[in-house]
Order: structure tokens, then sequence, then C-alpha cells
């Protein structure tokens, strides 16, 4: 039968191995398998669907097992997985080597293993799997899984776990670990990560952990917090690595060895005084490639890009994108290099940022917590003071349908029925040319000195916008409103005020959307305030007059 099979390989009879192999027996087939050399192996099998293959996989030794899941895709892996049983499935983990093991560990693997007791087997395979992917399976489990789960991760994996928590699972893992425990834990986390922690907690469990943090680290803590939320001080982390101008390569080396293990960082070295001033920088890579006995003031760069304490923390994070930095320095007032801000503090703040801006613009005030751990009292609260503001400004509107509605109706009938069709027309062309404009201010691609180079841009784009549907317009007034449903009152005359009126809101709209934006971050006021919401009200009032004065100074 093997002869067989390797006679269909090589004449490429996909189709009837797939066959004689779905006929086989299923422990006869993985015999067979497992005679096949590494790569007749893989590409008889791939030709199996995940259901036939799932069949297969635990029936296979170890090490066919190991290379078949070393060999499949990640998301051709898991389909398979789906398809064995949970129980099979750790068989197949007790075989593998923990880092392949890895590759097929689910929540349900991990809570069969602690019911099972198989606390070895599982202590392996959590060393193997990344503290993000950790953590996202912590969600999962319930707080007695949780709790001792934690407790068989590594001290340095226990802090890098412990971090990526969100803050209602941390306050419940701090309110089963021991102090012991828990010392052990707050002494593996950075100090920017622990004051992110402390700001999260309420004060019974701020009071707790820095019970068990030591007297240096509670200094460093109480100095960061100190600074403004939204600054550049709040987000650094004081553990960097400071070399001496005066040192030789050799003894920079000599340093980082001494010191890395407690730094969040060490491929940036930052080059200081004796007082503490800031004067150069330089990379691990120039020191690996420079002579051993050079000295760093003849290695290190003088220009050093940097921010200050007090800086805003968005302006720090685009800094360090716009300069494709791994760290920035940051000093004081007096120059003195106090701190550094690391990428992923960066594009923690560019997520809250960009978070912050799109609440605003769809009007409502941005939450701290993930969408399905927001309280709906809290979703109330976030919502309902804009949509009440909103609801107000749209008595203008009002004002104006009440002061034409009779002249129009007495013109005809159907020129009310064009007015939805304008507003939301405006309101969305207005919206367009603010989140354009907005993104552009955001990513400095746009300053305010702009915006009469703005408003020309958006000027020719908007007559171009406004022309096309004007005519647009037009033809679905005659073509649909009028030949199709009927509507004989759309007259020519009717619909070529109609779809003038829609040219000039159109680009008074799209002028509108993009000089408010510029105008409120020229007074300092967040951009996106006045974003959509506000725009698509103001557009709508705006439409509903060009229209009504337009039907009845040319219609009536």
């Amino acid at each position: 039968m093997e002869n067989k099979i390797k006679s269909l390989l090589l004449s490429r009879d996909y189709a009837e191995i797939v066959r004689i192999a779905s006929d086989m027996d299923v422990n006869e087939a993985a015999t067979l398998f497992s005679q096949f050399d590494e790569e007749e192996l893989v590409q008889v099998l791939s030709l199996f669907d995940d259901e036939k293959l799932g069949e297969f996989l635990p029936e296979f030794d170890k090490d066919t097992q190991n290379l078949v899941v070393t060999r499949l895709n990640q998301k051709k892996l898991q389909s398979v997985m789906d398809e064995i049983s949970v129980d099979d499935t750790i068989g197949i983990i007790d075989n593998l080597p923990a880092p392949v093991a890895s590759k097929v560990v689910e929540v349900d693997e991990i809570k069969n293993l602690l019911e099972k007791k198989r606390y070895k087997s599982l202590k392996e395979l959590l060393s193997n799997i990344n503290a993000i992917d950790i953590a996202a399976v912590f969600e999962e489990l319930d707080e007695q899984e949780r709790v001792l789960t934690f407790r068989l991760l590594s001290k340095d994996a226990a802090a890098e776990v412990f971090v990526e928590l969100a803050s209602d699972v941390q306050q419940e893992l701090i309110r089963n670990l021991s102090d012991k425990e828990l010392k052990s834990v707050i002494d593996e986390i950075f100090i920017d990560d622990a004051v992110d922690l402390i700001e999260e907690m309420p004060a019974s469990v701020v009071k707790r952990l820095l019970a068990q943090s030591d007297a240096e680290t509670r200094n460093y803590i109480n100095e960061l917090l100190k600074y403004p939320q939204n600054s550049t001080g709040s987000i650094m982390t004081v553990e960097l690595v400071s070399l001496s101008k005066t040192m030789t390569v050799k003894q920079a080396f000599e340093r980082i060895r001494a010191c890395a293990i407690d730094k969040e960082t060490v491929y940036t070295c930052y080059v200081t005084d004796e007082t503490k001033h800031l004067i150069g920088v330089t990379t691990v890579r120039e020191l690996l490639l420079a002579d051993a006995n050079a000295q760093i003031g003849d290695i290190m760069h003088e220009n050093v890009i940097y921010a200050h304490t007090l800086d805003d923390r968005e302006d720090t994070a685009r800094r360090l994108r716009e300069y494709g930095f791994l760290a920035l320095p940051v000093v004081d007032d007096e120059m003195r290099l106090v701190g550094i801000v690391t990428i992923d503090d960066a594009i923690d703040v560019m997520v809250d940022e960009t978070t912050e801006d799109i609440s605003k613009i769809a009007a409502t005030r941005p939450s701290d917590k993930p969408y399905l751990k927001t309280s709906v009292w809290t979703i109330f609260k976030n919502r309902i003071p804009w949509l009440l503001i909103l609801m107000v400004s749209a008595t203008f509107t009002g004002l104006i349908i009440n002061k034409f509605e009779a002249r129009l109706n007495a013109i005809s009938t159907v020129l009310i029925a064009c007015v939805p069709m304008l507003m939301d027309t405006g309101g969305n062309a207005g919206s367009q040319a603010s989140v354009t404009v907005i993104r552009a201010l955001a990513l400095n691609e746009v300053k305010t000195k702009d915006i009469f180079k703005v408003l020309w841009k958006e000027m020719r784009a908007a007559i171009l916008l406004a022309l096309c549907l004007a005519i647009a317009c037009f033809a679905k007034l005659q073509l649909i409103d009028n030949l199709l449903f009927g509507y004989a009152d759309y007259t020519l005359v009717r619909c070529a005020v109609v779809s003038m009126s829609m040219f000039i809101t159109v680009v008074i709209a799209k002028l509108i959307g993009c000089s408010l934006p510029i105008i409120a971050k020229a007074v300092k006021l967040d951009p996106t305030v006045v974003a959509s919401p506000f725009i698509t009200t103001i557009v709508d009032a705006l439409s509903l007059m060009i229209f009504c004065l337009l039907s009845v100074s040319i219609l009536a």
C-alpha cells in the first residue's frame, strides 16, 4: 500500500490518495503515513481536510506529531485542533516539546491541565507562551484558575503578564496573592508600569502595593506621580542606561552588563556629565562596531533629540514616531537627564489619544474601560451631555422650517421632501472635510498657518464634488421622482433650484468642514470638539436657509 501511495504521489493523483486513505482505518492510515519521509508526509497530509487530519493527528507517534505541528501554518493548525477533543489535545501536548506544544494550546487545554492537576506540563507550556497571549487566556479563566496559573509562572513572566492584565483582574490577583508573592511581582515591574498600575487602583490597593515596594522604588513612584497627567513626565521611566564620555567602550559594556537586568531598554545609551546633564547619545550597535579602547566621547552623537518633562505626552509620542526611535530621553528645565519614554509607552499614548479623538468626533466622552466592561450607566453619562447639546442646537433648524414651511407649501408640496436630501448631503460633505483636516492636524501635516492653502485646495475639490452631486440630484429628481414615481410637480425649474441649492450647500459645507478644526486649533481648542456633530448642525441650518431663500426668490 505504501508503494502504491508513493506511486500515486509521483503521478500527482491526489484525489485517489485521499480516497484510499479515507477508506482506511485511522490507526492503519497513521501507521502508513509514519513510514513516509518528511516532505512526502507533509505533501500527503496537506491534501486532507481539517476534520480528517484531526482524526489522524492523535494516532501519530511523537515524532510525526512534532513534524505536523511544526510544519503546518498557524491558521491551518488551529482549524485542525478545533476538530480534536480536549483529552486528545492534552495527549498531543504531553508528547511535544514545550515550545512546539505552545502552538496548539488554548483556554480549554489550560483548564483541562488545571483540572487534572498536571501542573508540571502546564508550567513548561506557559514558559513558552508570550506574556500577551497568557494575559488573554487569563480573561477566560475563573478567579481560582487565574491565581493557580499565575503562581505557576516564573518571576519574570509573572511580572510581564501582570502588567498586561485588565485592572479588575490585577485587583483580583492582588487580593489573592500573599505579601511575599506580591513583593516578588512588584520588584520585577518597571517603574513606569508600576505608576500606571497605582493610578488605576483604589486607595486600599495602592497602600498595599507601596508597602511591598522598597524605599527607592517608592521615591521614584512618588516623583513620577507629581507630574501632570498628560505630561511626558507621567509616562517616562527612570530605568535607563547612562554612560560617561570619558569611559572606554570596554568600560561601557561592563557597566551595561552590570545594570542591564534592571533597565527597560539597553539598546540606546545616553551620555551625561558629572551633574547628570544630557550631552550625547549612542547605541549598543555603535559600541559593538567600535574599538574596545575608544572613548564614548568620540563615538557619541551630540545632537540629541529629547523631550521635556512638562511637554505634552502626545507631542512626545509623535516625535518618537517621526524619528523612528525606540526610546526618547527626557530632561528637566536644567537639561538634566531624568528618564526616557519608550516606544511601547508612546504607542499606548497614541492609542489613548486616538480613542479620545474618535469619541469626541462621535459626540461622546471617552471611556477608560473596554466596551464590554463599561457599565450601562457610564455609557449613558458619556453620551447624554452631547446629545442634549446637539438636540438644543437643532432648534435653529426648526425655526427656519417654521418660517418658510408655509411659503414652500404654497409653491409646491414636493419642495419640503427635498430638505432631508440636502441636509444629509451637506452634513456628509462637511464631515468628510473635517475628518480629513483633523487627521492632518494630528499628524502635523497641516499647521494653523496653512489655513488658506487648505481652503484653496478644498474649494477646488468642493466645486468638482458639488457639480457632480448637483447633476446627479437633477437626474434623480427627473428620472426617478418625476418619471418613475409620477411626481409631476418636479418641473425642470424646480429641479434646477434644488440642484443649485445642492451645489451651494456642498461648497459651503466643505469650506466650513475644513476651516473650523484649524480655527479651533488656532484658539487652543481641541479640533475634534468641532468635528462632525457640530459641523453637521451648522451645515444643516445653512443648507436649509439657502434652499428656502432660493426657492422663495426664484419660484414664488
